[in-house]
């Protein structure tokens, strides 16, 4: 997108809060939030130049994952993230909680239930589930010696920004079509439990998921 300076100045300053909303999300994951917020910045400042309006997509749509795509940049640059100790508590609490919801359930509990039970808000418990995950090294040992080789692996940081991504994004719909996904997703409940719990026939709850299924898969991507 071309602006005059001053325009881009402008459009700089009214987009700032975009970089603010994308760095909170990685709030307490061992980098200083003057660096999240840096490199959300230049985040930004790439998404003003690579910008067509004539595309038909809202600016903010196409800037939150290149800004996104900069702070992850700044961890994978910057080593392996830490934790913070805070996340750590969450992450027993919750993990206590999963084992004793499994056992009386006989399934995995939702987000949902484990927020419930532990008091937690559902985005912190998304945070703390992935935190709680082995950590995986870059290297391996080879049995004959001391050579070693790079494996592969997406940075926990990857996973959370496309769980938080999906929050908002869900929490952008119609009150009607969140209670849909939070029937079907969340309450496992069929096509046709869903469809008398809103007044509606199963045909109509099948059609209306793929809709909104197939607008969040075009948001995110």
């Amino acid at each position: 997108m071309t602006l005059a300076a001053k325009e881009r100045d402008a459009f700089v300053e009214q987009n700032l809060g975009l970089v603010h909303s994308c760095a909170k999300r990685f709030r307490g994951r061992g980098m200083e939030y003057d660096d999240l917020y840096g490199a959300g910045c230049l985040g930004l400042l790439k998404a003003i130049d690579g910008f067509e309006p004539e595309r038909g997509l809202r600016f903010s749509t196409y800037a939150v994952p290149v800004i996104l795509g900069e702070i992850k940049r700044l961890f994978r640059d910057g080593g392996a993230v830490k934790v913070s100790r805070s996340l750590k508590e969450a992450s027993l609490k919750i993990s206590r909680a999963r084992e004793k919801l499994a056992a009386e359930t006989g399934r995995e509990p939702t987000v949902r239930e484990l927020a419930k039970a532990t008091g937690c808000t559902e985005e912190r418990v998304t945070e703390a589930l992935l935190a709680s995950r082995p950590t995986v090294s870059l290297t391996e040992a080879w049995e004959e010696g001391d050579r070693q080789t790079d494996l592969v692996f997406d940075p926990p940081e990857e996973s959370l920004t496309e769980r938080l991504s999906l929050m908002a994004a869900v929490n952008r719909l119609l009150p009607r079509d969140r209670k849909l996904l939070e029937l079907r997703y969340f309450q496992n409940k069929t096509q046709t439990e869903t469809a008398a719990l809103l007044s509606m026939t199963q045909v109509q709850v099948s059609r209306r998921e793929k809709k909104i299924l197939l607008a969040l898969r075009a948001e995110l991507s």
